[in-house]
């Protein structure tokens, strides 16, 4: 899966709460912001049901 880049202008103290939820379930920030994204976009209806590559982890929560 092709990503692309972008910058993502943030209070600290959010920053600081998602790397510390993403060192807790062993993902990176950016993999963490990934994953809550996808997340709220699949239960927004916005987000395809059969996409063959979602790109997600394969860990399990």
């Amino acid at each position: 899966m092709a990503r692309e880049s972008f910058l993502l202008r943030t209070d600290p103290k959010v920053l600081a709460a998602l790397r510390k939820w993403a060192e807790d379930e062993l993902r990176s920030a950016n993999g963490q912001i990934d994953y809550l994204l996808r997340d709220a976009l699949r239960k927004a209806g916005r987000w395809p049901i059969n996409s063959e590559d979602d790109g997600e982890s394969t860990q399990s929560q």
